[in-house]
């Protein structure tokens, strides 16, 4: 009585152990071998397969092992499992009660077999076509399905040929076993669906992440997969970062944690620019706003050779009626100027408009030069030519963006340091804001926002 109370204090405690264990695994094909090589263990089973079930219809092989035969798939083998699955229902819709692993996961109830040479309620002619095959004998079966806390089945767990400590003899499971193993079946369920919904949770948010960043990155063509490179580029910085062996980051060392942390930080670096207005992301010109001014300048130099025009006929009628044929000469000269003048104009606010170079203080006097010309617009009130805000814009030294523009775009990573900070972040994800915060910060203290 002794050595039986004993013996299930010791299994008590092996479960109990495997049980920490598995809430503590975090990958799920590893996972999923700790499970089947524990259930192994409390029972002295030679043989074990794990099944998933997949998408409510069938039974996947996920780890096989069979000590006999010197046999694993599976897991973290590297030997992938290349047998078909298992089909939970019949191909009239019926479930499938002649295969004794979806028998459990359809009704939900274990089956203990004491021999399937001589059971006749399943269908086991390819266990008998797999012993004839290795010479293998297989006997007793015990096949636990594994449900989550909503009672749907996940998994199936199957042990196969129970081995006699003593005799070393196969022996079929006692209600023992199948009790031990239900209990592990039942903590084994917990832990495989906290893991696959962690997973599934960490899935859903990042990929809410890429619907933000798919929106920012088709507001321009020019900046267009900016927000996917960042995540693959900092991940690449931080291993090699890592790997340095000397110098002052030869202690830095990055935990898987303190990947994933700098992955989330990247892939929402730039989320603040999603209130950034599109015309401002995309300004292609310095007189673009909603759309490019350089055509209303165009219509302006229009408005210009038309009024030498008038001047021109009118100084040639009155010629004419004075008989002044050098005057006539004159002003046709003078209109010819005044065209090749606006022409060469008209050819400077283009280019500088383009902002592809650097402009000169000499080009800026040239933009307020031609800013002065002035016109009669539809009111006949003279207007100057070019307005501040306009000469203002072309006369920018550098890009396309003048001075509110670039504050606007540099506030993004304010808005993103807001927006970042203002959510309930868990603390393996604690330092995302401020990673992300800090893209624009630089080592000489002349960074943005906050030059540290």
């Amino acid at each position: 009585m002794g050595n039986t109370n004993d013996s299930i204090i010791r299994r008590l405690e092996q479960l109990n152990q495997i049980g920490v264990a598995l809430s503590g695994e975090k990958d799920i094909d590893s996972l999923l071998e700790r499970i089947l090589l524990a259930a192994k263990e409390i029972t002295c089973s030679d043989a074990g397969t794990l099944y998933q079930v997949i998408d409510g219809k069938e039974l996947q092989f996920s780890i096989l092992r069979n000590d006999t035969l010197k046999f694993a798939q599976g897991g973290t083998t590297g030997n992938p499992i290349r047998l078909p699955n298992v089909p939970l229902y019949l191909p009239d819709g019926q479930p499938n009660h002649r295969m004794v692993a979806a028998h459990a996961a359809v009704t939900g109830e274990t089956v203990n077999i004491q021999d399937a040479y001589t059971e006749a309620g399943f269908d086991f002619k390819g266990t008998r076509d797999f012993d004839a095959r290795t010479g293998y004998r297989s006997q007793s079966f015990l096949t636990v399905p594994m449900r989550n806390h909503e009672g749907d089945t996940i998994g199936v767990l199957q042990l196969l040929n129970a081995i006699d400590p003593a005799s070393k003899a196969v022996r079929a499971f006692s209600q023992e076993d199948q009790h031990l193993v239900e209990s592990l079946a039942s903590q084994a369920a917990v832990a495989l669906t906290n893991r696959q919904l962690i997973q599934q949770l960490e899935a859903l948010f990042e990929s809410f992440i890429d619907l933000i960043n798919e929106a920012i990155d088709e507001k321009s063509p020019y900046t267009g997969g900016h927000c996917r490179r960042i995540p693959d580029l900092a991940g690449m910085i931080g291993d090699a970062a890592s790997k340095c062996d000397s110098g002052g980051l030869a202690d830095f060392q990055m935990t898987e944690k303190d990947r994933y942390e700098l992955k989330i930080a990247a892939m929402l670096h730039d989320c603040g620019k999603i209130t950034t207005p599109v015309h401002v992301v995309d300004k292609a010109t310095k007189l673009e706003t909603l759309f490019d001014r350089i055509h209303q300048v165009d219509a302006r130099f229009d408005v210009l050779r038309r009024d030498a025009e008038i001047t021109l006929l009118k100084a040639k009628v009155q010629a004419l009626e004075g008989g002044d044929r050098q005057g006539i000469e004159s002003a046709q000269r003078i209109y010819n100027e005044t065209l090749a003048q606006l022409e060469t104009d008209r050819h400077f606010l283009h280019k500088a408009n383009l902002g592809g170079e650097f402009m000169k203080p000499e080009d800026q006097a040239n933009v307020d030069r031609i800013a002065a010309y002035t016109y009669a617009d539809k009111d006949g009130k003279e207007t100057r030519f070019l307005s501040e805000d306009e000469a203002s814009n072309l006369k920018i030294a550098r890009g396309t963006l003048n001075d509110a523009e670039r504050q606007i775009i540099n506030n993004h990573i304010v808005v993103t340091i807001r927006m970042l900070e203002a959510l309930p972040w868990p603390k393996h994800l604690k330092n995302v804001p401020e990673y992300a915060g800090g893209h624009h910060e630089r080592m000489d203290g002349k960074g943005y926002p906050r030059g540290l």
